[in-house]
This record gives structure tokens, sequence and C-alpha cells, in this order.
């Protein structure tokens, strides 16, 4: 068995570093293009319904259901279901949670982008 030992990480060149002095780490929820699309598509529009995401972000039934669970689950995005006489309406609406992580996750990709422009 081989003991584990925590130690300190030092930024590495090129590695964005916020005002606490640590490296931010990449969502890797938000970072995914189909939820980086839900995200995005939410952050610009009060709320939208499951059709309209699927045809904005030109994806599958199956496919939008399984990355809006996944930021539902994260409380990224808040889903609403109901019914519009006898049609099924899913609507989402970005929670300040999840507007946090992208303004967050576009911070860390703005400084990425600003790091290697400089080189």
């Amino acid at each position: 068995m081989v003991a584990s030992r925590a130690r300190k990480s030092t930024p590495r060149a090129g590695v964005p570093v916020p005002v606490d002095g640590e490296p931010s780490k990449l969502d890797r929820l938000v970072h995914e293009r189909l939820r980086l699309g839900i995200l995005s598509a939410l952050a610009v529009n009060r709320s939208l319904t499951f059709s309209e995401l699927k045809k904005l972000l030109n994806t599958t039934d199956g496919n939008l259901g399984v990355h809006a669970r996944k930021l539902e689950e994260a409380n990224y995005v808040l889903c609403t279901k109901g019914f519009e006489g006898r049609v099924p309406r899913t609507v989402y609406r970005l929670t300040a949670e999840g507007k946090t992580a992208l303004e967050r996750y576009l911070n860390h990709m703005e400084a990425l982008i600003g790091t290697m422009r400089l080189r």
C-alpha cells in the first residue's frame, strides 16, 4: 500500500490563477459542448422549453434530456414540467448557481485565451 501525501500544488505557467492564488479548475460539467450550449442559451433567455432548446442546439430528445438532467442535478438549471392542454411542456431556467458556474467557466477560458495570446 502506498501512502498518499497531500502536496501543495503550484500554478503552472499558463494556468489561470484567481485572486486567492489557487489555479482555476475547469468545470467539466459546464465544459461539455451541449451543456455549455444549454447554459449559454438560458443565460440570454429568461426561460426556454425543451422543444426550443432542442431546435436551437440541433440535438435529439435523448441527448438533450440526459445533459439537461445532469445540469438539473447540479442545480445549474431549474426544470418545470407541466401540460399545455394535453401536451407535455418542460421549461428550463438558469439558476443563480448555474449563472455563477457559467461566469466562472467563461472567466477561466478568457484567462486561458489571454495567456496563450501573450506567448
